[in-house]
């Protein structure tokens, strides 16, 4: 510390890569001299993504050399933990938190704000046809469909070809942590399939028997399709579909938001490549072409600005407790409670819930079990409250969500059937009571079976579209989950009784396509977070604009 002064500040931003523990400089800020307080100008400009836990290390150091080695030449000040959905989270996105780290002292405070950049704003609306795609269909042609990803943050991009060709591969490479690698650095062009290293961001409606399609128009934000890097790579598989899930690649090809953005003044046609193929046969030419029909863009409300105006994000969980889970004190049973790990009912919780708690201010979350006998009587149950409060079935936190499963688990006996209508009509009977935009629902389910109540649950489904709500629905274990499918509205939107849910509000996963094949649990929670709570921002937008809700002017600053 300096003897005759105040202090030189500065603070340095570290950042932790999803599903790990290792922390990595981002930046850092100017340094103040002579203050205590001081007023950081630098900003950090950091990728937000809602369905990942973003965490940030604040170190605060007071500057006493030139040396770039600040841990071992700097006085140390303090340091603040903290998730980036927690600050977008806090009224009016700004978030103080206490600094620690100096044992016996007490080292102040920091304030952080965050505030969204304006290209994120923008939407996009485009419609796109094929021509002469490859017949995969035995009996038929073809049922296209086409599936977009953005590439990650990671430096890895995907070449394709395109009528005309663009000029790839002079572009330095982005990296994770926000710098940029030399252009000798960027990998060489080659297709894969999809993997870790792109996202996906949409997935368009599946035109029947036909080699010809032309999907309807859609929109997307530029920060799905391409986070604002307008020459990020843009990778779209075309697949024709199939009603067992074992869809066909038929090809593939890339682009950018730049190139897609020329189409507003001539159409782009774009070569569908099936590498495979291309290896295979000498005189193989492509599997279709696509062409980009039209491309505009506007500005619209976002995800960030409903949470900044105050909407509230409220977590309900649902848990599967038939009998065919297996007896809990059982290794076998998929509830088993082991001193070692958690079981992928615990996991699923945990993935989702720290996320999402980030944007609840009160962190009471209402936690239901079903298909079990309970006590006093030994009556089946679909929505018995975990912590066995009828009156307040809330519980504090993600922690005291799983300390009630974990007591229920000693309390109640695991039976059947598998009912989902019930506690859907539950949370729908709360959302319905809070429409006007300051919250929205969340549910949760967790199952590891068919469902038993298929109709009463599309007809709930059906209801609830129309209300500031949305399901998760994750499967465990090693069962079948076809009938799962026709709930999740990505290809067909879910019906009853001759009625069309008016949003896609439903998204499925079995959890077994999200488990690290070394055991990192930390890292499957990431994945399996990623993916299902992607839709989350989009479904809340749908239900904003379908009802013509605008954002709560946030408080000048």
């Amino acid at each position: 510390m300096d003897t005759f002064s105040k202090s030189d500040p500065v603070v340095v931003l570290f950042v932790q890569g999803s599903g790990s523990k290792e922390w990595r400089e981002f930046g850092r800020t100017e340094v103040i001299d002579n203050t205590l307080n001081p007023d950081f100008v630098r900003k950090f400009v950091l990728d937000y993504f809602f369905e990942e836990k973003q965490n940030l290390r604040f170190d605060v150091y007071n500057v006493d050399s030139k040396s770039c080695n600040i841990s071992k030449h700097q006085d140390f000040l303090g340091q603040a933990f903290v998730a980036l959905g927690e600050v977008i989270g806090s009224q009016r996105s700004r978030l103080e938190r206490p600094l620690t780290g100096v044992p016996g002292k007490k080292c102040g405070t920091i304030l952080l704000s965050a505030e969204e950049l304006s290209n994120c704003r923008d939407i996009v609306t485009m419609q796109l046809c094929a021509n002469k795609l490859d017949k995969k269909d035995f009996f038929g042609k073809s049922d296209p469909f086409l599936v977009f990803y953005r590439s990650n943050e990671d430096g890895t991009y995907v070449w394709g070809r395109a009528m005309p060709h663009p000029a790839w591969g002079r572009r330095p490479a982005r990296s994770s942590w926000g710098g940029f690698l030399p252009a000798s650095a960027c990998p060489q062009p080659h297709f894969s399939g999809a993997s870790s290293r792109f996202t996906i961001c949409h997935k368009t409606e599946v035109v029947k028997n036909t080699l010809n399609p032309v999907w309807q128009p859609f929109s997307i934000p530029v920060r799905a399709l391409c986070n604002g890097d307008y020459d990020r790579t843009v990778k779209i598989d075309v697949y024709d579909w199939d009603r067992d899930g074992s869809h066909d690649f038929i090809g593939e090809f890339a682009t950018s938001y730049r190139e897609l953005s020329r189409a507003q003044s001539q159409f782009t046609v774009y070569e569908v490549l099936n590498p495979k193929k291309k290896c295979k046969k000498k005189k193989y030419i492509n599997s279709g072409t696509v062409t980009l029909l039209s491309f505009a863009v506007e500005s619209e409300f976002t995800f960030v600005d409903y949470i900044r105006g105050g909407t509230q994000l409220n977590f309900t969980v649902a848990i599967d407790f038939t009998a065919s889970n297996g007896v809990p004190s059982q290794p076998t049973s998929l509830h088993y409670m082991s001193p070692y790990q958690l079981s992928a009912y615990a996991m699923a919780l945990k993935a989702v819930g720290e996320i999402i708690q980030d944007y609840d201010s009160d962190k009471l979350f209402p936690a239901y079990g079903f298909g079990a006998k309970i006590p006093p009587d030994g009556s089946i149950s679909h929505q018995f409250p975990l912590n066995s409060d009828v009156e307040n079935p809330s519980c504090v936190g993600i922690d005291g969500v799983l300390e009630s499963y974990f007591q229920s688990l000693r309390t109640v006996q695991l039976y059947g059937p598998t009912n989902f209508a019930p506690v859907i009509n539950q949370v729908a009977r709360s959302a319905a009571q809070m429409t006007d935009g300051s919250q929205y629902y969340v549910l949760l389910i967790v199952t590891d079976g068919v469902i038993s109540d298929m109709m009463q649950t599309k007809e709930a489904i059906v209801n609830a579209s129309a209300l500031p709500m949305s399901i998760i629905i994750v499967g465990v274990g090693p069962a079948e989950f076809d009938a799962m499918e026709e709930l999740d509205g990505d290809d067909v939107r879910v019906s009853c009784r001759g009625r069309y849910a008016e949003r896609d509000i439903v998204q499925f996963v079995p959890f077994r396509d999200y488990v690290d094949r070394s055991g990192n649990q930390v890292l499957s929670m990431a994945r399996l977070a990623k993916d299902v709570l992607a839709e989350i921002p989009e479904q809340l937008l749908s239900y904003m604009k379908s009802h013509d809700i605008k954002p709560r002017p946030t408080d000048p600053q």
